[in-house]
């Protein structure tokens, strides 16, 4: 499929992924509404310093306003919904923002865009669903398990997207992203954590636990992913796996991070940033077989390149972070 004068929507479009996603598809000839959450700074997150803003239509609004949701996905081709809240620790908090959001907000997107008949609804999932894998690597059919609140909205989520499908012939896809990282990605996520702190020339990294395993998945690969996702038909219905089908520990990402940031670095474990018992994780690894059968989709990018890239991203931009702090 051809992007060019296509309509598309971006939920969620100011924040990480969203933000790439959307550059990506203004440079594919893509016609694309930018929905980002209203604010009093009319900020519109990472795409205030976007080359393409000046081709974006924003759409300032909360996916939790029906109606506002209604009009922003009237009339569009595609909808890529990628609008939540994400911090888990934070969903221990605040557990009814996440049900408002990710779950109230889902619901308005599917009933919109059936209400509309967009042609493609592609629904962002997340590998927090499976909790700690009971076998490795995680297929699409291994089992759901909440093990945070924020995993627990996102099953709901996906739950709803696959009912529209089946209920109401709804052409959605659930795309399931294992842990990406990249530019712009806020430091409630391991690898800036880890980053920030050894730029700021600390040599004592402060982490929370060690142990668990991730299947870490550079952006552009996601975003890879995304596309493909929204132009192939045999995806439709399904969910699917972006993922390298590579693990790797949270110490050893840290030294690995520390030996490109040329840094002698010493790990600490803070208990204060450790899951609550049994919430955490301990494994996540994909297996992205079907995303390959599929869509013929499959990472370009290392892990190490796609470390070295955001390493030096972070490195001209010390004043984004905070490493003395940790966020939520």
């Amino acid at each position: 499929m051809s992007w060019n004068g296509k309509t598309v929507l971006v939920t969620g479009a100011g924040g990480f992924i969203g933000s790439h996603l959307t550059e990506r598809l203004v440079s594919e000839g893509a016609k694309v509404r930018a929905l980002v959450r209203y604010n009093s700074r009319n900020s519109r997150g990472w795409l205030d310093e976007s080359a393409a803003a000046s081709e974006i239509a924003f759409l300032p609004g909360d996916v939790r306003d029906p109606a506002f949701v209604e009009r922003a996905v009237a009339g569009a081709d595609v909808v890529f919904h990628l609008a939540a809240l994400i911090g888990i620790p934070y969903s221990y908090e605040a557990p009814y923002s996440y049900v408002d959001v990710n779950v109230t907000g889902t619901l308005n997107i599917l009933q919109a865009a059936l209400k509309s008949g967009a042609t493609k609804v592609i629904h962002t999932s997340t590998s927090e669903v499976y909790g700690t894998a009971r076998q490795v690597p995680i297929s699409e059919s291994h089992p759901l398990q909440a093990q945070s609140p924020y995993s627990a909205t996102k099953i709901a989520a996906d739950k709803l997207v696959e009912s529209f499908a089946v209920s109401f012939g709804l052409p959605a896809v659930v795309v399931r992203p294992f842990n990406t990282f990249g530019p712009r990605q806020s430091e409630r996520a391991i690898i800036p954590t880890i980053i920030a702190q050894l730029l700021s020339g600390s040599r004592r990294l402060r982490l929370g636990n060690l142990s668990p395993t991730r299947d870490l998945n550079f952006v552009s690969n996601t975003v890879d992913g995304f596309l493909a996702a929204a132009t192939k038909d045999a995806a439709l219905g399904r969910a699917i796996h972006f993922g390298t089908g590579r693990e790797i520990s949270i110490g050893d990402l840290a030294a690995l991070i520390a030996r490109l940031c040329d840094v002698d670095a010493t790990v600490e474990e803070d208990a204060a940033r450790a899951r609550p018992a049994g919430s955490e994780v301990e494994r996540l690894i994909a297996d992205g077989s079907l995303a390959e059968t599929l869509l013929g989709w499959r990472p370009a990018v290392s892990l190490e390149d796609g470390l070295a890239r955001v390493i030096d991203w972070m490195r001209e931009r010390p004043e984004l972070y905070r490493p003395s702090e940790y966020v939520r």
